[in-house]
């Protein structure tokens, strides 16, 4: 089975900061895999990486086999122009620790855009399609309402909806509940939740250990740009190899 997510050897540099040092990693279709490690490991770059957010320095990376940013040419690699990897980027969906909602559209008008901008849907069945997704993630009377009068849960599962309306074959998660209030982060692992339950491939950078313990297949633990450990969540979080690994999950469990 080819892998939804692969990376092999992948590098990112800022300047004179190397940030990734060869990161190895794949994710299976259908899989939940949750990134750990402390800030500034690399786990949202590598995660931006794997939409083409950033362009990496070294290494290959693969979504659902083909390579990101770039097409084999006989031996060489060539950049994919900007006009393809938007197009590429369109089966990857993306929820960002902000919530990043235009303001002046509604709920319903968040999700209905880029169905309509992007895939030319037509605006009534995007419409439909928005009305369902809402209901998905539990809004489906706040249809009308703008994200000023919603809650950060709230916008953050509409933000949820806008991108799986792109009917992604991958979701991507960038701490999505860390802008969150305590007690709205449950109604957003809610969702999330469902959607592994569905089937989705997701990747998660996360730093909620419950979550990771009950849904994620794998667990990666990354620190200073590289893989520590990686594998099911009850030998990561349970039976860590690494010292780095347990001094991490003593401060956080």
């Amino acid at each position: 089975m080819t892998p939804m997510v692969r990376a092999e050897g992948v590098t990112k540099r800022f300047g004179p900061i190397e940030v990734l040092k060869g990161i190895d990693f794949s994710v299976a279709p259908g899989e939940v895999a949750c990134l750990l490690g402390p800030s500034g490991s690399g786990k949202s770059t590598f995660l931006r990486c794997v939409n083409h957010l950033e362009r990496i320095d070294g290494g290959q990376l693969w979504v659902d086999g083909e390579l990101v940013g770039y097409r084999r040419h006989g031996d060489k690699l060539h950049e994919l122009k900007a006009r393809e990897v938007a197009v590429r980027r369109r089966d990857i969906g993306m929820v960002f620790q902000r919530f990043n909602l235009f303001p002046h559209l509604t709920a319903l008008g968040n999700i209905v855009e880029a169905p309509v901008r992007v895939l030319g849907t037509p605006r009534e069945k995007a419409r439909e399609q928005a009305q369902r997704l809402l209901d998905r993630v539990g809004l489906a009377e706040k249809a009308g309402h703008y994200p000023s009068q919603l809650s950060g849960g709230q916008q953050q599962r509409v933000a949820i909806a806008r991108a799986l309306a792109m009917r992604p074959k991958l979701m991507l998660f960038d701490e999505p509940t860390s802008a969150l209030d305590p007690e709205l982060v449950g109604e957003v692992l809610d969702v999330m939740k469902g959607l592994a339950a569905d089937g989705m491939t997701m990747v998660v950078v996360t730093h909620e250990m419950g979550f990771a313990r009950e849904v994620a297949d794998q667990v990666a633990f990354l620190d200073g740009g590289v893989v520590v450990e990686a594998g099911p969540p009850d030998e990561v979080l349970g039976r860590p190899r690494h010292d780095r690994t347990r001094a991490f999950l003593d401060k956080v469990l």
